[in-house]
């Protein structure tokens, strides 16, 4: 059974238990129908009392698990965090947690975690803690990593919200892990002289579409065939979910002074011990042949080679594409051979880029 006591202090927060005195403000919290209190807690204000008294303690008292109030430095509540699902033969738990919408962004989930976490692993004798997150809920999937958790796989369709059901992500983490956070690629913005590259974002859906279902690209890339808006929406998506797992990253490429959509460029296939990666890109029908392509790979490479010190940057492109091959050789990258049958049975031309190779 865990302390119904339990006191877990970090750098910014106070984890403690739920207490009579916190009734105005989880009173206020209820009546702003905000939700991020622990699952059971009271729909209308009338329960808040009762809740408080015996409801939010009855996950200690029947060992298991404990929901803990998330208070900051003034002692006001912004979040709350539980551990639950809890067996002690087997030597595992859950953890779940919550940030009122005024107070996200600034870490605090991450924190909490990291600190119930290190509570858990010093005052017990559990061995594994679970975390899960939905496939689309970038913020927790982002909070699981930056605590250290392990990706471990997905559960499709597990979970059923009120738009319909979703694919759930189990992150898992034990004794002794090295909590380091998993490697990943940094949100950043690069610019060039013509470009601006950000990561990709709703607003791209339509042109990303464009750009994919138009014949040249189908053509000459591995873009599902008949490409639309929720071809393009699943992509972006996906973007998101692959840096969170530190595979890649991707960007659009757009006019700085408009913000036309110009090119997209990725990498993908990160090796984090080696340092290499790929990079991928498509030029929009309505920019081809101006360069922007070439751009924005050196600008992702300088990025790659200087800011991260990786060592090499592949780049394929189809036999049948000499545009695209040329955009390889304009950007300084050296021919290695062919790949054969690499794409849909087509020849790949793959190139290579290392830092000795930029001017």
């Amino acid at each position: 059974m865990f302390d119904p006591d339990v006191t877990v202090i970090t750098g910014r927060l106070l984890l403690r238990p739920f207490r009579p005195d916190d009734e105005a403000r989880v009173r206020s919290i209820v009546e702003a129908g905000t939700a991020f209190l622990p699952p059971g807690a009271p729909a209308h204000p009338a329960g808040v009392p009762h809740w408080l008294a015996t409801g939010v303690h009855e996950l200690q008292s029947s060992g298991q698990g404990v929901h803990l109030a998330m208070t900051d430095a003034d002692g006001l509540i912004v979040g709350a965090i539980s551990l639950f699902k809890t067996s002690w033969g087997a030597g595992t738990t859950e953890v779940g947690y919550g940030v009122h919408p005024l107070h996200r962004g600034r870490g605090y989930a991450t924190e909490a975690v990291r600190g119930l976490v290190d509570w858990v692993f010093a005052a017990t004798d559990l061995r594994r803690i679970d975390l899960t997150a939905n496939l689309d809920n970038l913020a927790s999937l982002r909070v699981a990593q930056k605590a250290g958790f392990t990706w471990e796989g997905v559960l499709r369709g597990a979970t059923l919200d009120d738009d319909g059901p979703h694919d759930l992500v189990v992150f898992g983490l034990l004794r002794g892990d090295d909590r380091a956070p998993a490697d990943s690629l940094p949100r950043v913005e690069l610019r060039s002289d013509r470009l601006l590259l950000r990561p990709l974002a709703e607003q791209d859906v339509p042109d990303l579409a464009a750009t994919a279902a138009d014949p040249v690209t189908q053509a000459h890339t591995g873009v599902p065939r008949g490409y639309t808006e929720d071809h393009a929406r699943s992509f972006v998506a996906a973007a998101e979910q692959m840096r969170v797992r530190g595979q890649g990253i991707a960007w659009a490429g757009v006019d700085p002074a408009g913000g036309r959509f110009l090119v997209n460029v990725d990498l993908r296939d990160v090796d984090w011990a080696n340092r290499t990666a790929e990079v991928g890109y498509m030029t929009a029908p309505w920019a081809r042949g101006r360069g922007y392509a070439g751009e924005a790979v050196l600008a992702v490479a300088r990025w790659l080679f200087g800011t991260l010190v990786f060592q090499r940057l592949v780049l394929r492109a189809a036999v049948s594409n000499p545009a695209s091959q040329r955009v390889a050789e304009k950007a300084g990258f050296t021919r290695e051979g062919v790949a054969r049958n690499a794409l849909r049975g087509t020849d790949l031309v793959v190139y290579s880029l290392v830092p000795g190779d930029l001017v």
